[in-house]
């Protein structure tokens, strides 16, 4: 029985006879871990709702990711445009994907499945 309730999900065992305060720390566990749960749906929700920004900023063939590489003058080097236009193009995708900083927008693009490299 504890295999099946394992697979079937169980996160912890409550055994009789039952004590009030592992009762009522299961249940604060649960709910902990039920706000968490929700915490990342929410997150993720709100990145995938920028998903179709993302897809509408890739450019040139090979889409907006090659904006993710740190290095401005090797990507300006790349595209065969100046490090002025690729910082432009990347404070243009980081406010339409409402990213504070380009760790957060490299991190969604990540959570969202995205390539990060020119292929």
């Amino acid at each position: 029985m504890t295999v099946q309730a394992m697979k079937a999900g169980a996160v912890e065992f409550l055994t009789k006879p039952l004590r009030r305060d592992v009762l009522l720390n299961a249940i604060r566990g649960a709910l902990e871990r039920s706000r968490a749960a929700l915490r990342v749906d929410a997150e993720m929700q709100a990145i995938e709702e920028l998903l179709p920004v993302a897809d509408a900023a890739r450019t040139r063939g090979n889409g907006v990711w090659w904006l993710l590489d740190c290095s401005t003058n090797r990507s300006a080097g790349e595209l065969d445009i100046s490090e002025t236009t690729v910082k432009k193009h990347r404070g243009q995708v980081m406010r339409k994907m409402k990213a504070d900083s380009l760790a957060e927008l490299v991190t969604n693009a990540a959570r969202l499945g995205l390539a990060t490299r020119k292929s």
